[in-house]
């Protein structure tokens, strides 16, 4: 698509009020079909005769905006009219708002001084067979709209009584069009909505709304008013030990809704903002208050869910729920690690330790080749993989385990779907990522001398650090190796000649076991055993199962040690002990922050601690889904729903259960691209039944039995 239409923006619009651009016309004739173009410098809504003209929300999305802008089609021939009116108001979105919050930076104040604006093409069709296009041009007027704020950090400012008056000529903006790409990720819509559970009068007096679940999105209230009263409205995830609200952990979010009322009954949400929250405090509300008149309005990508796990334990089906939940919070066109403070950003290391489990809970093949495809346009000259994606730290070092996102992500889409695609769009910032190490090493064969996160906030960190006790020249290495790994196999798979990576590799794995001939934590082993580096697997399996439970059977590892752990123990004859970790209700565990009261996946283990008071207030997010990585273990080990390297996209399958009677029974299914596969077991007196279904050729090992069996329906007994 070659756009015609000039960039146009609102001439001295005040600062902080959202533009609304406005089209009027008579239409010619019948019109037969009518598409429109559309994008924005920001997040825009745009109506059509006063209909929304899509349900994509947060329009044009986040992108990398200087090198890609997505664009959306749409078809409205259905709303035209005799007299037509088209507006456009534009929010200040990703696009110039002050990311991130906790920090200042020139990179930070070119971006929030980036000037709004939108872009789009009106193509209509006549019965006819004539032809006429609506360009943004000069002949576009602008108004204030009644958005007196919009924000991604700081909330939504609204006044019911404002009257857009579209008078002023817009003007045209110098912007590159050469940025702009067809809408490639998956639009984000509003995608369930939560009533209120209860309203609360806390001790302190305030005023709560409770909706039982934490959401990602938007609440909408409704209230019957008179002109000029005020609703304000703060979020938060948690109330404190006292039972009053809190959100502190928001940092200089200010997550807030100020909305100014006209009068009578009214109904409203914001539109070009969210939130992440499960509680809000109604600092004003006019007339009395009850649960009908609120509900959360949950917005994310438009990805669908293909996982289901349930078992024998409502604790862990609660822990299921929470990782669920936590994907969908934070898959908001980019992955993010949080979405309610200062921050959601699109972490590479939460993406890559998360990515296997978001690729079996839900489709993601289309949302993460767009991240992807922003990864690769970000990435920088010498081939490093910013910590975040779009690149909002530039002035922050690349960091092992989380610039492999680039080597990692491909791989696993590749695997779960099947789909050589995303390998051959990703290739060149596989082999670049690689390259960058090599290049940057101090140490040949190692990678040495970087400033990396380590295992961050693993539970062995010496005191006042957030970094756990692994070493991180042993991590940075043991990942150089993993990725230059995958550069091989999506090299082999693209049918491209890797001989050089390959004797790279070779000389990694050797240069790592004569610098580390011993592993000092559980991280450590962890990553010997996952990534095949130990030179006996099953002698460092035994050493890290002793130390885990020498620990006191705990964990004690951080974001890069975590995911693996229960698949090292699986591995090499530890199931029980893997069982034992999973289901640990004492702090650490995964099951602590349920029987706390979560609904979605804490960064800490003890964002709450055992005292009732919080971990901190400067990095605890209550939804933090990377430690949900664990539900890739629970389906292909507890259900023993396994890819095949050599079977991309399920095409084939091993299923191999690994039952344990504390759980009582377990059911998980895959809808893959080849159809469902599902896997359930449940103790039967002192037997085991296990029924599975297959849509593909199948292997299903159970204790002795090994059988292949075509698509279908099985059941089995130990």
């Amino acid at each position: 698509m070659e756009f015609q239409a000039k960039w146009i923006q609102a001439p001295g619009k005040a600062e902080d009020v959202c533009p609304v651009f406005c089209r009027t016309w008579k239409s010619a004739g019948t019109v037969k079909k009518a598409e429109l173009y559309l994008t924005a410098l920001g997040v825009y809504e745009a109506r059509l005769n006063g209909r929304r003209v899509s349900e994509y929300v947060l329009a044009p999305g986040w992108t990398v905006y200087e090198k890609r802008l997505q664009y959306q089609k749409y078809d409205v021939t259905e709303m035209l009219e005799e007299e037509n009116e088209l507006t456009v108001t534009v929010g200040k979105g990703w696009f110039s708002s002050h990311m991130p919050g906790w920090m200042e930076s020139e990179d930070k104040t070119r971006r929030a001084n980036r000037p709004m604006g939108i872009l789009g093409e009106l193509h209509l069709e006549y019965e006819d067979g004539s032809t006429a296009v609506i360009s943004t041009d000069e002949n576009w007027t602008w108004g204030e709209s009644p958005v007196r704020f919009s924000e991604i950090y700081d909330g939504e400012t609204y006044d019911a009584t404002v009257a857009v008056k579209c008078e002023a000529p817009a003007a045209e903006l110098e912007w590159p069009k050469e940025i702009l790409i067809p809408q490639e990720g998956e639009e984000i819509h509003e995608k369930e909505r939560v009533m209120a559970e209860k309203v609360i009068i806390t001790p302190a007096g305030e005023t709560v709304i409770d909706f039982g679940q934490e959401v990602t999105g938007y609440v909408e209230f409704t209230v019957d008013a008179k002109e000029g009263d005020q609703v304000q409205i703060l979020h938060g995830e948690v109330l404190d030990q006292n039972g009053n609200f809190y959100n502190a952990n928001y940092r200089s979010a200010k997550a807030e809704i100020n909305y100014t009322c006209r009068d009578g009954v009214q109904t409203w949400h914001p539109m070009l903002t969210f939130f992440g929250f499960r509680y809000i405090k109604l600092a004003k509300f006019p007339g009395e208050v009850r649960p009908e008149q609120f509900t959360a309005i949950v917005v994310y990508s438009d990805i669908q869910k293909t996982g289901s796990l349930s078992c024998g334990r409502p604790e862990v089906n609660q822990l299921f729920s929470n990782i669920f939940w936590g994907q969908k919070g934070n898959f908001l066109d980019v992955p993010t690690d949080c979405p309610q403070r200062d921050e959601r950003l699109g972490w590479t290391g939460d993406a890559q330790a998360f990515i296997k489990t978001a690729s079996y809970n839900y489709d993601v093949e289309k949302f993460f080749k767009k991240w992807l495809h922003d990864m690769a346009a970000a990435q920088r000259a010498d081939g490093g993989i910013g910590q975040v994606i779009p690149d909002y730290l530039p002035d922050g070092n690349p960091s092992a385990a989380w610039g492999d996102a680039a080597t990692i992500c491909p791989w696993q889409i590749y695997l779960t779907y099947g789909n050589k695609e995303v390998l051959a769009d990703q290739f060149d910032c596989m082999k670049n990522w690689v390259d960058y190490i090599t290049g940057s090493t101090t140490t040949e064969y190692l990678w040495t001398g970087g400033e990396h996160f380590g295992d961050w906030l693993g539970l062995d960190a010496p005191s006042g650090s957030y970094k756990g006790s692994s070493r991180d020249d042993f991590i940075a290495t043991a990942y150089y190796a993993y990725s230059t790994e995958l550069v091989i196999k999506a090299g082999k798979v693209l049918g491209k000649d890797v001989s050089a990576y390959e004797a790279l590799y070779a000389n990694i794995v050797k240069a790592f076991r004569e610098h580390y001939p011993e592993y000092r934590t559980q991280t450590e082993h962890v990553l010997a055993i996952h990534f095949r580096l130990a030179e006996d697997p099953q002698k460092t399996a035994d050493a890290l199962a002793e130390m885990v439970i020498r620990d006191g059977s705990q964990i004690m590892t951080g974001f890069v040690g975590t995911a693996y752990i229960l698949h090292a123990l699986s591995d090499y004859g530890y199931s029980e002990l893997a069982y034992t970790l999973f289901l640990r209700r004492k702090y650490p565990s995964w099951l602590f922050s349920v029987d706390q009261g979560a609904t979605t996946i804490w960064e800490h283990w003890d964002g709450i601690m055992e005292n009732g008071e919080f971990w901190s207030t400067d990095m605890n997010s209550f939804n933090h889904y990377a430690y949900g990585a664990v539900a890739d273990w629970v389906y292909e080990k507890a259900a023993g729903i396994c890819q095949l390297e050599e079977t991309p996209g399920f095409e084939k399958v091993k299923i191999q259960p690994m039952p344990d009677k504390r759980l009582g029974w377990l059911d998980a299914s895959i809808n893959t691209r080849h159809g469902k596969i599902s896997s359930r077991w449940a103790y039967v007196g002192e037997k085991v039944r296990y029924d599975i279904t297959t849509a593909v050729p199948a292997r299903i090992v159970i204790g002795e039995k090994d059988v292949c069996v075509e698509p279908g329906e099985y059941t089995f007994w130990s």
